[in-house]
């Protein structure tokens, strides 16, 4: 089969294996749960503590908090398969590697935006309480897809390296969290750096978007990051193969 052609079925098939593995996967339910407690603590810790009721709070620490989950969840997409040999098996089929990249991105993104559903209670919770400007909440969810979609495929590229998912776990977060804590570094450097810096961060990016202005330039730097580490994945499989 052609490597440049997209087989949308095997895709699918592919997902439905990869979404399987996820929801039997304890690790995967370890770090939502503590993603989880950890949004739920920042939120409610806002509302009641603070008397704030609002997602700001919430939507600023969301990307260093993904930063390490997002990473920690993807660390097996290919190492697993690399350590237990059934790569090998699939790699043999007439399914293309594009197929097989894009069927477990997929997967992960789903997973990982099931996981943050449970976290619609908060623009609800505030809803019931008083006036929620649901503008910035739908473009905060949005950003967020973005962040998810962005490193989750980080994350894949960094399996595709390694059969040892410690490894895969530390070049994957390695790579995001400098992308996303980044943005500390602009008070400390000239103005001509912060613009720099600005264009860099994931952080800054998707607070842009958080802030209820979609831009075509953060969308597209999501976008971007998506394509260049799904692309460099393909090539890092085709010289294994």
């Amino acid at each position: 089969m052609n490597e440049g052609l997209i087989n949308y079925k095997k895709i699918w098939i592919l997902f439905k294996k990869e979404i399987r593995f996820f929801f039997f996967s304890p690790i995967a339910y370890i770090f939502i749960c503590v993603f989880l407690i950890f949004a739920g603590w920042v939120f409610f810790s806002q509302l009641f503590l603070f008397n704030q009721a609002e997602m700001r709070a919430f939507f600023e620490i969301l990307p260093f908090f993904l930063a390490f989950i997002i990473p920690a969840v993807t660390m097996g997409q290919f190492s697993e398969e690399f350590s237990v040999g059934s790569y090998e098996m699939i790699s043999t089929t007439s399914i293309s590697l594009l197929d097989i990249i894009l069927g477990k991105f997929f997967a992960a993104c789903a997973f990982l935006i099931i996981a943050i559903i449970p976290t619609f209670i908060f623009p609800i919770s505030i809803a019931f309480l008083g006036e929620l400007d649901f503008g910035p909440v739908l473009c905060g969810y949005i950003g967020s897809f973005l962040l998810i979609g962005a490193f989750a495929a980080i994350g894949i590229f960094s399996s595709s390296l390694t059969r040892n998912q410690i490894v895969s776990l530390i070049v994957s977060i390695a790579i995001c969290v400098p992308l996303t804590f980044i943005v500390f570094m602009e008070q400390y450097l000239p103005p001509f750096f912060s613009d720099i810096i600005n264009n860099l961060s994931a952080a800054a990016r998707f607070g842009n978007i958080a802030k209820g202005v979609i831009d075509w330039r953060d969308v597209l730097y999501f976008l971007s990051v998506i394509v260049i580490a799904l692309y460099s994945t393909k090539l890092v499989l085709e010289r294994k193969k």
